[in-house]
């Protein structure tokens, strides 16, 4: 599919005949000022595959409603093959096209004549364009979504190189308790697939048909909108004409789920810059997605990581700016519009830069979990010392106190905790016995979380098997009449 073009040909316009959708009301030419600003050609040139679709079901539609010939239509459709393929060849708009519409109306006109000026019967660009970006927002949830799962099956990868390892945990940026180095980098596999869960939300929103709808208040031929949304691939009709033609919460919608993405994308870097610096240790990145410094020659830079966190803040910036567009349109169609593909296809763009830079980054990434190991200290067995003295019968109140105390004497000693003398054990509480030290083991505090989420290596092992479940493929439902 074609991108959209950085500028448009430097041909003159007056090579070509204007082909403009409007204009018989005005009396001169506007002015460079006003076309510099009006044209959108090269925001929406990458809708045309859409437009020559949905301009080929309309021709059908008009057959269907007795608007045009059989002939008329054969012969409308076969000029939009004929569009379609100069397009995928590389055809670049011309000065004088004002938008994606214009340009294959132009060319329309270039491939079958006159007959090509009975297509825009019955509808506008208001639905048009409505039309041909709900079809783009459609596929681009899908690309979205292909997106995302390859991230995801990254990180179900590295989880199970890492399953068995352990590390610290960490709350306020502090170490907390011991857990599964599988458990921390799952907990960013499941905010993306909440991510594909609204991406599939997005995608049947977007799939509501709004052709038919006219400019605003419906067509004046009795075309078939259920046919249309039958051959367009559409799951409803839009039930009201002057809401079809400005509903853009759709695209609010794909915005707020690349937002959502970016910045899980950004969490998941931050967690992997910090621990991939020389103070953690815990992560070594690879070459293929980093870069040196000009001036110091020992650097590997995240930069991939870095660039992903950044393009968060371009995710949320695209969303506000549609939300603030929207919030101040009075109903119906306005102009005001024109910008939201702006947003929607630099929010994707982005994203479909972003997440497979985040997937090679993350793949290539060594785990050092001799490192992770090292980091866990004995205080961070507190909660398990706690835990011992309320199986042994204390309250959990009074167990935190008397750890505590003990995590006091710790710091100002300098000793671990298990280095502490038994006497000081026996002061914090009467409860603690000889077998007190196996209840500063990581990996006897870990077998205790063996909950259904936790990190105990059971729950663990069941978190990784659904996480691949989530993974494979959703089949397809056979129709009823599939057999046919």
């Amino acid at each position: 599919m074609s991108s959209p073009p950085s500028d448009v040909s430097t041909q003159p316009a007056e090579a070509a005949k204007s082909h403009k959708l409007w204009g018989g009301r005005f009396g001169a030419s506007p002015t460079a000022a006003f076309d510099a600003l009006n044209n959108s050609i090269g925001v929406d040139f990458r809708l045309w595959p859409y437009d020559v679709r949905l301009s080929k079901a309309w021709a059908v539609a008009l057959w269907s409603a007795n608007v045009l010939t059989l002939e008329e239509s054969n012969a409308i459709e076969s000029g939009l093959d004929v569009v379609s393929a100069r397009l995928d060849a590389g055809e670049q708009p011309l000065p004088s096209d004002e938008d994606v519409h214009t340009l294959i109306d132009r060319l329309l006109h270039d491939a079958v004549g006159g007959v090509a000026s009975k297509l825009h019967t019955g509808r506008s660009r208001n639905d048009q364009v409505a039309t041909a970006t709900r079809l783009w927002t459609m596929d681009a949830c899908q690309r979205l979504d292909a997106a995302v799962r390859t991230l995801q099956q990254s990180m179900l990868d590295q989880a199970r190189t890492i399953e068995s390892a352990l590390m610290p945990s960490y709350t306020h940026m502090q170490r907390a308790i011991p857990v599964s180095a599988a458990h921390w980098l799952l907990s960013h596999f499941w905010p993306l697939e909440r991510d594909r869960t609204r991406l599939k939300a997005a995608q049947r929103s977007a799939a509501v048909l709004p052709l038919g709808s006219g400019a605003v208040a419906g067509c004046a031929y009795p075309i078939s909108r259920v046919l249309l949304q039958g051959t367009l691939g559409f799951d409803a009709i839009s039930p009201n004409s002057i809401d079809a033609v400005s509903d853009r919460d759709f695209i609010a919608e794909v915005l707020f789920t690349s937002t959502m993405i970016g910045i899980h994308l950004s969490r998941l870097a931050e967690d992997l810059i910090i621990y991939g610096s020389s103070e953690f240790g815990f992560v070594q990145f690879g070459e293929g997605y980093t870069s040196g410094s000009s001036m110091m020659p020992q650097k590997r830079n995240p930069d991939a990581l870095e660039l992903a966190r950044g393009s968060a803040a371009r995710m949320l910036g695209n969303l506000t700016a549609l939300l603030a567009t929207l919030k101040g349109l009075p109903t119906s169609y306005n102009k005001d519009l024109q910008d939201d593909k702006r947003t929607l296809f630099d929010a994707t763009d982005t994203l479909l830069l972003v997440l497979p830079a985040v997937a090679g980054a993350l793949g290539e990434c060594s785990f050092r979990t001799e490192r992770m190991y090292a980091a866990l200290s004995s205080t961070m067995m507190a909660t398990d010392l706690a835990d011992y003295l309320v199986r042994k019968g204390a309250t959990f109140r009074e167990a935190h106190g008397a750890v505590g105390k003990l995590v006091r004497e710790s710091e100002s000693t300098g000793l671990e905790l298990q280095a502490l003398p038994v006497e000081s054990f026996a002061a914090a509480h009467v409860l603690f016995g000889p077998d007190v030290m196996d209840a500063l083991s990581p990996v006897q505090s870990v077998l205790h979380r063996e909950v259904e989420g936790g990190t105990g290596p059971t729950a663990v092992r069941a978190q990784i098997d659904a996480a691949r479940s989530a993974l494979l493929p959703v089949p397809t439902p056979r129709s009823s009449n599939a057999a046919a």
